[in-house]
């Protein structure tokens, strides 16, 4: 009898339901492993359950609260027992130039970004299986410059260092921890959250014209390399796998050239 690619894993994604989050939990569930997805939107988690029925199990929960956190691994614990994949991919964003951003604005992405990822490892690592892994959504804003996001790219940065820091801590449990930076992808929200649809239009113009490709990436591909470095790249920690188009290695294709 043919088995799917994860039949049998374990995996909790948080941030899971829509763009790159939601790519990945179907085709984890579509290899056969079981889901628990999070997402602090009731409306958004009510969607997902039932688009995808008893495949998942999806939550309430906020990344900004360590309540919240807390009750997510004792969820955790009583669905899946010990998981294979805990893939870190809440996150909020705002384009707001350095004069206009306020301490609320930058507490509040902080807190999210940074802090709740931080938090939801913790509370999550004791029951990873020997061979799993972690896999955080950082961007290619963590190592380059972009107007308007100076909060969003130190919130990533942050994740950057914890990834490296949290693979060396994690050796000896037999867990890797890695990371997968997107560059433009072509999610609902475009990864800004405040932004009008008219921002959104112009900034995925922006997005193609600066991409070396030429094109927004999909959350499908985000979701190939997640799962790559998730089940496939075992000998593998404490990277960043680009998935950018080539912007962060700032190619210039032949066709751009005077």
């Amino acid at each position: 009898m043919r088995t799917g690619k994860y039949e049998g894993k374990k995996a909790v994604v948080t941030g899971g339901t829509h763009g790159m989050g939601l790519a990945t939990v179907k085709m984890l569930l579509e290899g056969g492993a079981t889901v628990l997805l999070t997402a602090r939107n009731p409306a958004n988690v009510e969607k997902v359950r039932q688009t995808l029925g008893g495949k998942v199990h999806a939550i309430v929960s906020d990344a900004s609260r360590i309540a919240d956190i807390r009750e997510l691994g004792v969820i955790a614990r009583e669905k899946l027992g010990e998981i294979d994949l805990l893939f870190i991919n809440v996150g909020i964003s705002a384009l707001t130039p350095l004069s206009a951003v306020t301490p609320e604005e930058y507490d509040g992405m902080f807190t999210v970004n940074t802090r709740g990822s931080y938090f939801t490892v913790q509370e999550l690592a004791p029951i990873i299986n020997r061979g799993g892994s972690i896999v955080f959504t950082t961007s290619v804003a963590d190592s380059t410059g972009f107007a308007g996001m100076s909060v969003y790219s130190g919130t990533k940065a942050a994740l950057r260092a914890f990834a490296r820091c949290f693979a060396a801590e994690l050796l000896p449990q037999g867990v890797r921890v890695n990371a997968v930076s997107p560059g433009f992808i072509d999610t609902p929200t475009m990864g800004v959250t405040n932004a009008t649809e008219e921002e959104r239009a112009a900034f995925r113009k922006i997005g193609d014209q600066a991409t070396p490709m030429h094109r927004h990436g999909t959350p499908e591909e985000v979701a190939k390399a997640v799962l790559f470095l998730a089940f496939d790249a075992t000998f593998t920690t404490g990277e960043e796998l680009l998935v950018d188009g080539g912007i962060g290695q700032s190619l210039t294709p032949a066709d751009d050239h005077a």
